[in-house]
C-alpha cells in the first residue's frame, strides 16, 4: 500500500478534525460556565497554591494549555496579574494538559469510536435548538466532544503506516537506532510537530497511535512528549510579542519551565521511562515496552494475519487481535503516566522556586527603557486567545482602571481652579489635563475595539448582554474625562476676559466639586466588585446624584439673586454657571454608569 498525497490531504484533515472538535468542545463548555470560570480567575492571585490550583482546572476544562497560558501573558500584560502569580498558574497549566491525554488513553482505544460518536451527535442535535441558551451550549460541548474522537479515528487510519512504507520505514529506522541521539532527534521532532500544529494534545494523540501500531517503540514516544512540552510554548511566545515586557518575562517563564523540566529528564531519560514503565505494570496495565516486539515478531512468524492486523479485518476474538488491543492499551496508559509523572515532578519541586523563576526571567528579559515597565494597554496581545468568556473578566478590570485614571482629571481640574491667572503652572496643569483626556479618548478606543473582538467570539446570551453593557459604562466614562477637560477650558475662558472669581464662588464650587468626587469614588467602588454589587452602595450612589442636582439649584437660583444685587460681576456669573453646569453634567454620566451596572448585575445585587 503507498501513501498518497491525497492520503496526507486526508491526515491533515483529521488533525483538523480533531483540533476543531477540541475548539467546539472548550467553547460549549465556556459557554455554559462563563460566570463560573470568570469567578475561578478571580481565586488567581491568592497565592502560588491556589494559582497552580486554577492553571490546572482551567487547562482541564478548556483542554488547551496554550490557550490558558496566553490567557495568563494577557493578564499580565493589561496588569492584572503579577509575574510571581503568572508562574504557579502556567506550571498548574502543565499539569491539566494530562487530563486529554488520560481521556485519551481511557476512551480512545477501549471502544469502537464510530459506536458512540454518531449517536452523541444525534442526542446534541436536538438541544442546539433548544430555547435556552445553556441546553444549546451542552449541545455544543457533546458535538465538540465526539468530533475530537472522530478526529482521533481518522488519524489513525490516515496516518502513513510505516510497516507498508519499506522507503519511510528504513528512513526512520536509520534515525530509531542511534541510542540515545535518537532520543534527541525525535525530542526535536515533538519540538517542531507541536509547533506546527499549536497543540501538544494533537501530537500526543499522533504519538499515541503510532506507538500503538508498533511503529515506533516506547522510548521514542516518550521522547516525542517531551519535545511537544517545549513546543507548547510557541503559542504564548508569539502571543507576547505585542505585549509589554511583563507579558514577554511569562511567556518566558512558559519556555524556562519546560525546558529546565526536559533537562533533568534527559539527563535520566532511561531510568526515568523504565520508572514509568514499572508503574504502568504496577497498575496492572502490563508492559508498554512489548508492543513493537509482539508486532515485529507476528510479522515474521505470521506475514499473512499481520497484513490484516490493522485493517480490522480479523475476526472478533482472534488471539493476535485480543494481544496487541490489549498491549495498545498498556502504551496508551504508559504514556499518559510519563506525561503525569513528568509535569508532577516538574510541579513539585519548582513551586517552591517561584521567587528564583521571576529573578531570572528577569535577567534574561530586562528592561530596556524605565517606561516599559509602567503599564501599557495593549489588548492585541490576547490575539491568540479563544476563550471569549474569560476575557470579559480582564476587561471588566481594565475599566476600572480606566475609570480610575479619569477620577484623576476631577482632582486636576479642581486644582486648575485656584490656579491664580497669568500663571505657568496653570498652563502646565492644563497640559497635563489634555494629556489625560487625549489618554482618555485612546484607551476608551482600545478597550471598545477589545470588547468588539470578544463578541464576535462564541458567547453565551449573558456574555453578549454584559458586554453591550460595558460598551455602555466606557462611553460614560469617556465623557467624564471630556467634563473634566471641558472645566479646564471654561477657566481658560474666564482667565482671557480677566474675570475673578469671589471667596464665595470658590467655596461653592469646591463644594461643587466634593461631591462630584465623592459619587466618582463610589462608582469605582461599584466597578471593582460588579459581581456583587451592594444594595446600599447603588442607593448612595443616587443620593449623591440628588444632592449635586439640589445643589446646582440652589446655586443657579442664589445666582441671579447675587448678580442683581452686585454681588459680583454678570460675566463672573456665567463661567461660574458653566462650571456647575458641566459638573452637574459630569454627575449625570456617573450616575448613568451606575445605572448599567444596577441593571446588568440585579440578579447579583446583595441585599
Amino acid at each position: 500500500m503507498s501513501y498518497s498525497f491525497l492520503d496526507f490531504l486526508g491526515l491533515l484533515g483529521a488533525v483538523g478534525l480533531f483540533l476543531y472538535g477540541m475548539k467546539v468542545m472548550s467553547e460549549g463548555l465556556q459557554k455554559a460556565a462563563g460566570d463560573r470560570l470568570r469567578n475561578i480567575l478571580s481565586a488567581m492571585t491568592r497565592n502560588r497554591f491556589t494559582g497552580t490550583l486554577t492553571g490546572c482546572l482551567i487547562t482541564a476544562l478548556i483542554q488547551s494549555s496554550s490557550a490558558s497560558t496566553v490567557m495568563v501573558v494577557s493578564f499580565v500584560n493589561a496588569g492584572l496579574m503579577s509575574l510571581a502569580q503568572s508562574m504557579a498558574v502556567i506550571m498548574g497549566a502543565n499539569v491539566g494538559t494530562t487530563f486529554t491525554a488520560w481521556v485519551i488513553a481511557l476512551f480512545g482505544f477501549k471502544v469502537n469510536v464510530s459506536m458512540f460518536v454518531l449517536p452523541m451527535i444525534g442526542l446534541a442535535i436536538p438541544l442546539l435548538f433548544t430555547k435556552k441558551s445553556r441546553n444549546k451550549s451542552i449541545g455544543e460541548f457533546l458535538i465538540g466532544f465526539a468530533f475530537l474522537f472522530m478526529g482521533l479515528d481518522l488519524i489513525s487510519k490516515y496516518v502513513p503506516d510505516l510497516q507498508s512504507n519499506p522507503e519511510m520505514f528504513a528512513f526512520l529506522e536509520h534515525y530509531a537506532s542511534m541510542g540515545y541521539a535518537s532520543v534527541l532527534i525525535f525530542l526535536l521532532v515533538g519540538i517542531v510537530l507541536t509547533m506546527i500544529i499549536q497543540s501538544s494534545a494533537a501530537t500526543f494523540a499522533i504519538t499515541l497511535i503510532m506507538c500503538s501500531k508498533g511503529w515506533i517503540d516506547f522510548d521514542l514516544s516518550c521522547a516525542l512528549v517531551l519535545g511537544s512540552n517545549i513546543g507548547t510554548t510557541i503559542t504564548p511566545i508569539l502571543a507576547s510579542m505585542s505585549g509589554n515586557v511583563a507579558a514577554k518575562r511569562t511567556a518566558m517563564g512558559h519556555l524556562l519551565f519546560n525546558l529546565l523540566g526536559t533537562l533533568w529528564v534527559l539527563c535520566i531519560f532511561f531510568p526515568f521511562v523504565n520508572l514509568n514503565v514499572w508503574i504502568t505494570e504496577v497498575l496492572g496495565q502490563g508492559d508498554p515496552t512489548a508492543l513493537a516486539g509482539y508486532v515485529n515478531h507476528i510479522e515474521a512468524t505470521q506475514p499473512q494475519v499481520y497484513d490484516h492486523l490493522f485493517d480490522n479485518s480479523l475476526p472478533d476474538g482472534h488471539e493476535v487481535a485480543v494481544k496487541v488491543a490489549h498491549l495498545q492499551q498498556s502504551v496508551s496508559i504508559g504514556l499518559s503516566i510519563f506525561h503525569t509523572v513528568f509535569n508532577l515532578i516538574n510541579l513539585s519541586v519548582m513551586i517552591w522556586l517561584t521567587k528564583l523563576y521571576v529573578r531570572i526571567v528577569e535577567r534574561l528579559v530586562p528592561a530596556k527603557h524605565k517606561e516599559d515597565e509602567e503599564f501599557q494597554l495593549k489588548f492585541i496581545s490576547g490575539g491568540l486567545l479563544n476563550a471569549s468568556e474569560l476575557n470579559i473578566a480582564q476587561a471588566e478590570k481594565e475599566i476600572t482602571v480606566y475609570a480610575d485614571r479619569v477620577s484623576r482629571m476631577i482632582d486636576m481640574a479642581k486644582e486648575l481652579v485656584h490656579i491664580k491667572e497669568e500663571n505657568e503652572d496653570f498652563a502646565q496643569l492644563f497640559s497635563r489635563l489634555e494629556k489625560y483626556e487625549d489618554i482618555s479618548d485612546r484607551m476608551e478606543l482600545e478597550i471598545a475595539h477589545y470588547l468588539n473582538r470578544c463578541s464576535e467570539g462564541r458567547l453565551s446570551n449573558e456574555g453578549k448582554l454584559r458586554i453591550a453593557a460595558m460598551l455602555r459604562i466606557v462611553s460614560e466614562i469617556e465623557s467624564i474625562a471630556d467634563c473634566c477637560l471641558g472645566a479646564g477650558k471654561i477657566m481658560i475662558r474666564k482667565q482671557q476676559s480677566h474675570v475673578s472669581f469671589s471667596d464665595e464662588i470658590y467655596d461653592n464650587i469646591d463644594i461643587m466639586f466634593d461631591y462630584v468626587k465623592s459619587a466618582m469614588d463610589n462608582m469605582l467602588g461599584l466597578l471593582r466588585n460588579m459581581e456583587h454589587v451592594r444594595e446600599a452602595e447603588i442607593i448612595v450612589s443616587y443620593n449623591r446624584e440628588r444632592e449635586i442636582n439640589n445643589f446646582r439649584n440652589q446655586l443657579r437660583t442664589a445666582n441671579i439673586e447675587n448678580i442683581n444685587s452686585k454681588h459680583y460681576e454678570y460675566q463672573a456669573g456665567i463661567y461660574y454657571m458653566d462650571l456647575i453646569s458641566d459638573l452637574e453634567k459630569t454627575g449625570d454620566y456617573i450616575i448613568n454608569v451606575v445605572d448599567t451596572i444596577r441593571e446588568q448585575f440585579r440578579n447579583a445585587i446583595v441585599r
